[in-house]
């Protein structure tokens, strides 16, 4: 047993914080939470990490990343290209290439750096190739992942296919839930690239297996012009019409929604996952369409997410939260209707009830499993602490003041540093980025010029 000391912020449905509090792990679970000296005085001989100082949360959720394809360019595509540009001149060209040396120290990386920012869950965007070297690449790092892989049945692209040839791939990535702290939806890349018979056959499989699908929708206005030009309607009526929608759906950005849409999203139980970051460093639009406050204000299922290493760039969920929330406040025009509290919901409890997990994460609780996250509010940011520390973690802090990190039980994160991983990948991560902007035949570029 362990016991994590420090002011508790369950997240359980009273949302109670316990000022000196502790939180009592058992093997992968969470035992008990509650005071640190009851807890301290039912367990005597138990091992304490922490101090009274310092703030302890359920791990972080992180509702879509891409594991590979960004990560060994992070931040490299430029931010000022036209539309569609980015896809067609890097990220396909990458994609294309990756091989499975690559997806793993991808996925390795990724998921290293997530840990260390609180993320102890993550829901892969369905971009991979090699699903079986992400989830190896998770169970190195000691992360909780729910891993996908390529789907679309467009004429031309990396791992196209006929309907049939990309539900055996999907299939065959469920196969690789491993029991544990990995597990598997089916995963489309959906916009207006899957025809009406892949989107049904997934959701039938998704429903058979009980599992999730996931797919992109409605970033950019070009998929509701798409649906509209094929269809007559607008994506999410056509994709009701079709039956494919449920509570096991989670659909990635819908920042381009009508109000119907919204409705048929709430109505069938949809979880939409926003990544605002996503959205500014791209500039789509989500200021003048920020239809995932409405979603929220209508009871819908939401969750965060951090996307790519070259859309939000940073994966840091804290810093994704609090962009929500500033953004909800102005789309409203009303500092009242949305902050800093609502905005930790989506990144723990609300964020794993929309993808399916709150049984099992996403509060401190007895016998939920053992993710959790320790800031260290000892940091120059913190001080002097506030009375309400939600509303600082929030505004004031970002994932830099993550110390310790629990997965399943196990400290994967200690005084900042990734357990799993050797500093030696930074070396093997640039040599493996220069490859394949040389195999994808990217020319490196800076807009002011390195001497």
């Amino acid at each position: 047993m362990t016991i994590v000391r420090g002011t508790v912020v369950t997240m359980n449905p009273g949302r109670e914080i316990i000022g000196d509090g502790a939180v009592v792990i058992a093997g992968e679970t969470i035992a008990a939470v509650g005071g640190f000296a009851e807890m301290r005085a039912a367990h005597p001989d138990e091992s304490v990490s922490g101090r009274e100082g310092d703030l302890v949360l359920p791990g972080y959720v992180n509702g879509h990343q891409h594991l590979t394809g960004d990560r060994l360019i992070q931040s490299s595509i430029p931010d000022d290209l036209p539309p569609g540009e980015a896809i067609f001149s890097w990220v396909v060209p990458v994609h294309g290439e990756h091989g499975p040396d690559d997806d793993e120290l991808s996925a390795t990386l990724t998921l290293a750096e997530s840990l260390c920012n609180g993320i102890t869950t993550t829901f892969e965007a369905g971009t991979v190739a090699h699903p079986d070297r992400v989830v190896a690449a998770a169970q190195t790092v000691g992360a909780r992942v729910t891993v996908g892989t390529w789907g679309w049945d467009i004429d031309e692209g990396p791992y196209a296919g006929p309907v049939d040839e990309v539900i055996e791939r999907q299939r065959a990535a469920l196969d690789l839930a491993d029991g544990s702290r990995a597990s598997a939806w089916v995963s489309l890349v959906g916009h207006d690239l899957m025809s009406d018979e892949l989107v049904v056959a997934a959701s039938e499989l998704a429903r058979t297996r009980g599992v999730g699908l996931t797919f992109h929708l409605s970033p950019t206005s070009s998929d509701v012009d798409g649906y509209l030009a094929r269809t007559g309607v607008r994506p999410v009526v056509h994709l009701a019409a079709l039956g494919v929608l449920g509570p096991h759906v989670a659909i990635a950005h819908g920042v381009h929604l009508d109000s119907q849409e919204v409705a048929l999203l709430v109505d069938h139980g949809v979880a939409v996952v926003s990544c605002p970051w996503a959205y500014l460093r791209l500039g789509q639009g989500v200021t003048r369409e920020f239809r995932h406050l409405d979603l929220w204000r209508e009871g819908g299922r939401l969750a965060l997410g951090c996307d790519a290493e070259n859309a939000g760039d940073m994966v840091d969920g804290i810093r994704t939260a609090a962009l929500f929330a500033g953004l909800a406040k102005d789309a409203a025009v009303d500092p009242t209707i949305f902050g800093a509290h609502d905005a930790l919901e989506l990144l723990t409890i609300a964020g794993a009830e929309a993808l399916g997990m709150s049984d099992q994460i996403g509060s401190l609780e007895a016998g939920k499993q053992a993710d959790i996250v320790v800031h260290d509010r000892s940091r120059i940011e913190w001080i002097p602490q506030s009375p309400d520390p939600v509303l600082q973690l929030i505004w004031g802090s970002d994932g830099r003041s993550v110390r310790d990190v629990y997965v399943a039980g196990e400290l994967v994160v200690a005084d900042g540093r990734a357990q799993t991983v050797d500093v030696a990948l930074a070396e093997e991560a640039q040599n493996a980025g220069r490859s394949l902007r040389t195999r994808g035949g990217i020319k490196t570029t800076s807009r002011w010029p390195i001497s």
